[in-house]
């Protein structure tokens, strides 16, 4: 299945163009690359070969699929184990 926004969620975030847009880390705004890794609380992002952690619940990212678009996600949404996330159910809104 096709990565999309509606399943972003439940899809593995490895390989994904990944900004943060907003955190509580003022320092971590604009922080732009590629997802390298994915713990429960934290997502690795990488640019020109330096790894940045982000605290999934305290930041907001915007995704690039690869189709090109963006799809803007709040962290708090993504605070799981990334094998336990695609089976959780989503309420539709």
């Amino acid at each position: 299945m096709p990565i999309t926004p509606r399943n972003i969620l439940r899809h593995e975030l490895i390989g994904l163009r990944c900004g943060v847009l907003e955190s509580r880390n003022r320092k971590q705004e604009g922080i732009s690359g590629t997802v390298v890794d994915e713990t429960k609380n934290i997502i690795t992002i990488e640019k020109n070969g330096k790894a940045n952690k982000i605290a999934k619940h305290d930041a907001e990212f915007v995704f690039t699929l690869p189709g090109g678009k963006n799809v803007k996600v709040s962290g708090s949404l993504l605070v799981a184990r990334p094998e336990n996330r695609i089976k959780t159910k989503l309420r539709k809104w």
